[in-house]
């Protein structure tokens, strides 16, 4: 590392959300340019900048700085430079230089210990200095606080975050719970309040240690699927956490005795469960809240008075169909007929089953009847294939509900129960992917009176968010649920298809490449099936099915691993987009991105904003909010503010400033659980040292049926074998099948 220092002669950009900031420095002995997290830095003021010297392939040597320190001005020219500057509103150059020339290298102190003394110099009132002495001391508590939290090991962009929320109290709280940083600042983890509070002294059994270990077990189980954790395994991670010994075990309940008191934690008991789920407040909010709503749904008498009779109904059913040139059988009408008759209705059914012509069907009846209704899915691509197969407008459901960019969960949506959604029916595709935060933002929209559809795969993979919805909904047995299991003729001609329902069944399926869908290379040598895969979706699945080497799409159980996302994505990178002068690279701590890449969001973030523009640049829409699992193309980079835009589906642009990198990732390879909604041209799919955990039927069934025209596995057949019998299903503690029971 080494050490610069002068004056910032002037801010040559800077991201004020970041806090990113480029600069020109300059002193007796130097003069260069600063890159680096400088966001309260000001023109004029002088800085001691440590870093590392880089050559920018465009704008030639820059100082990279990883810590700095401003401090104040000691001569009579550099108080003047600062004061210049504008540094201090109403202050200008030629009032500076007055200033100075009265109370020389004491200006600084006069102006923060006795501000009224300015008022002796001409063009200052009395109100003016105490105006510039309060601007003078709000500087200093600002800059003191970032030097205070700095010999913690805090960033800069944190500091900045700290004293937003905090003020001067940041002093208090780190003396005696620092934690609370944790609890109270978004995107601050445990780890990092503990590291802080170790640095500070606070014991390793302190009551708040043990507090915010509890809610950031608790946070963090949500990432892994799960609504609530059992008292006892919440204990066990807390304690796993904290790497304290079980004889703090009943420390760690008594914390969590305590949040539930404080209303931070809830406790429930179900029946024939041992023992209490515990939920975060938000988690039992929202699931508590969705079993109301749709037990409300389910029970308003708003349909009591259909004027049309069952029978009447049918018949225009039966005249849809001939019209159409289609032909239900008895499930598939019972399901068009409930959408109409009841408040909630689910339709769930593998592959080839009919669920598309059943939910077109729905939407002739609803139009000869005379209703509006409203179109949903998930993601992008399910809302446009839904789109396609029923030939009307479907949106996602973040689109519908009109997300708003809000600073909390409470205020995403522009919908809500006091702005619902106004239609007479509402229908949600790809049910399987929808997890229950989501779900309840959903029923708070819908109006009493309106008809909720869920359409769904209840054998696919459950949401990449928390809960399993549709499972629940069903397992509840509190709605009409229809289950389509019939293989359409035309879908039985689809040896992808076939085998899905035979994994299903825990059959073994045909892998004998006599097949025009589905193949599989035996390989049992790691190297040579990244080879292949490479081969393959560079040159021979393209060349076969006229498609581009970007919608071939690799699917893989796993992210860790020598066929995990982790390893695969770098291999498929340099293959199929190579390094090229003319594209444009910018690298993060943990991934390398170059324009021409397939990207994909990791974590929902309600408040980036996108932008749709015509052919000749010109924006056409608008709007914010980009979701997990979104998959877009690296259009260009800018080295030089380091920004990175990426077009998604639809054709929304994002910009990426570079601290939001780090929700985006490569996406040649993709885990099977981050493909859920979504269907490609064609799946290629490495089955080899599938960790046991990850060796299931559900995830490898719902792997095989993301493909629309091939599939191709590589890998093992006895491994393949093994996650077809293998029922099992890893574990998500939710609770709202028990909260719909339990509130009937």
């Amino acid at each position: 590392m080494e050490q610069i220092e002068g004056y910032v002669d002037h801010i040559i950009y800077r991201k004020e959300d970041s806090g990113y900031t480029v600069f020109a420095i300059e002193s007796n002995e130097m003069e260069g340019t600063v890159v680096g997290l400088f966001p309260t830095l000001q023109e004029g003021e002088y800085v001691v900048v440590t870093g590392d010297y880089e050559e920018h392939p465009v704008y030639d040597l820059q100082f990279r700085a990883s810590s700095y320190e401003i401090k104040e001005p000691t001569d009579t020219e550099g108080i003047v430079r600062y004061l210049s500057s504008g540094a201090i509103k109403g202050i200008g150059a030629s009032l500076a230089k007055r200033i100075v020339k009265e109370f020389g290298e004491k200006t600084l102190e006069i102006m923060e210990t006795q501000p009224e003394l300015l008022s002796k110099i001409k063009g200052i009132s009395e109100r003016k200095a105490c105006e510039i002495g309060v601007q003078v001391e709000a500087k200093k508590e600002v800059r003191g606080v970032l030097m205070f939290l700095q010999k913690y090991g805090i960033s800069n962009k944190l500091s900045v975050k700290i004293y937003e929320k905090f003020g001067a109290g940041v002093y208090k709280i780190m003396q005696d719970n620092p934690y609370r940083i944790a609890e109270e600042i978004d995107g601050v983890g445990f780890k990092t309040a503990d590291d802080i509070a170790r640095k500070a002294g606070i014991s390793v059994d302190s009551d708040y240690r043990m507090r915010s270990a509890v809610l950031y077990v608790l946070n963090t189980s949500l990432s892994e699927g799960h609504v609530y954790l059992p008292m006892q395994l919440l204990i066990h991670k807390t304690l796993e956490l904290l790497e304290l010994a079980d004889a703090y075990a009943e420390s760690v309940s008594v914390q969590i005795q305590n949040l539930t008191m404080d209303k931070k934690l809830y406790a429930v008991k179900f029946p024939e469960e041992e023992e209490h789920a515990i939920y975060s407040a938000s988690a039992y909010r929202c699931e508590l809240g969705c079993a109301r709503l749709l037990l409300a749904l389910r029970d308003q008498d708003a349909f009591s008075d259909m004027s049309k009779t069952h029978d009447a109904l049918l018949q225009t059913i039966e005249q849809i169909e001939d019209r159409e040139g289609v032909v239900l059988d008895a499930l598939q009408k019972e399901a068009v007929m409930q959408s109409v008759l009841c408040g909630v209705t689910i339709l769930t059914g593998g592959p080839g089953t009919g669920k598309t012509t059943t939910i077109n069907t729905m939407i002739r009846l609803f139009d000869a009847l005379g209703m509006n209704f409203l179109l949903a899915a998930p993601t992008g691509r399910a809302a446009k294939r839904m789109t396609e197969a029923t030939g009307y407008e479907a949106r996602t459901i973040h689109r519908m509900l009109e997300v708003n960019g809000g600073a909390d969960s409470a205020n995403f949506f522009e919908r809500n129960e006091d702005n619902p959604l106004e239609a007479d029916v509402i229908i949600i595709d790809e049910m399987s992917m929808v997890d229950i935060f989501l779900f309840y933002n959903l029923l708070k929209a819908i109006m009493q009176g309106t008809r909720l559809v869920l359409v769904g795969d209840k054998d696919q993979l459950p949401s990449v968010g928390p809960g399993k919805v549709l499972k629940d909904l069903i397992e509840s047995e509190c709605f009409p649920v229809i289950r389509l299991n019939k293989i359409f003729r035309q879908a039985q001609e689809s040896d992808i298809i076939q085998n899905a329902h035979r994994i299903l069944e825990g059959e073994e399926i045909a892998l004998d490449n006599q097949s025009q869908d589905f193949f599989f290379l035996e390989r049992r040598d790691v190297n040579n099936i990244v080879n292949n895969i490479v081969n393959l979706c560079k040159e021979r699945i393209p060349n076969k099915l006229d498609i581009s080497p970007y919608e071939v799409q690799v699917l893989t159980p796993t992210r860790k691993g020598a066929l995990g996302v982790e390893q695969l994505n770098p291999s498929l990178q340099e293959y199929l987009n190579a390094p090229d002068k003319n594209k444009r690279e910018y690298k993060t701590n943990t991934a390398l991105f170059r324009e021409g890449d397939k990207v994909m969001q990791i974590r929902n973030n309600y408040k980036l904003e996108w932008e749709i523009v015509s052919k000749y640049n010109i924006p056409i829409d608008k709007g914010c909010g980009v979701f997990n699992g979104d998959i877009g193309i690296i259009r260009q980079i800018n080295t030089y503010a380091e920004t990175v835009t990426v077009e998604f589906d639809e054709h929304k642009r994002i910009t990426y400033q570079a601290a939001d990198l780090e929700d985006l990732e490569l996406a040649y390879a993709i885990t099977v659980h981050k493909s859920q909604g979504s269907e490609y041209p064609a799946v290629v799919m490495p089955v080899l040292g599938v960790p046991r955990m990850l060796k299931y039927r559900n995830l490898f069934y719902t792997g095989v049926t993301r493909a629309k025209e091939m599939v191709m596995l590589l890998g093992s057949k006895q491994e393949i074998a093994e996650m077809t019998q293998n029922e099992h299903e890893q574990k998500r503690y939710t609770g709202l099948c028990k909260q719909l029971q339990k509130t009937m």
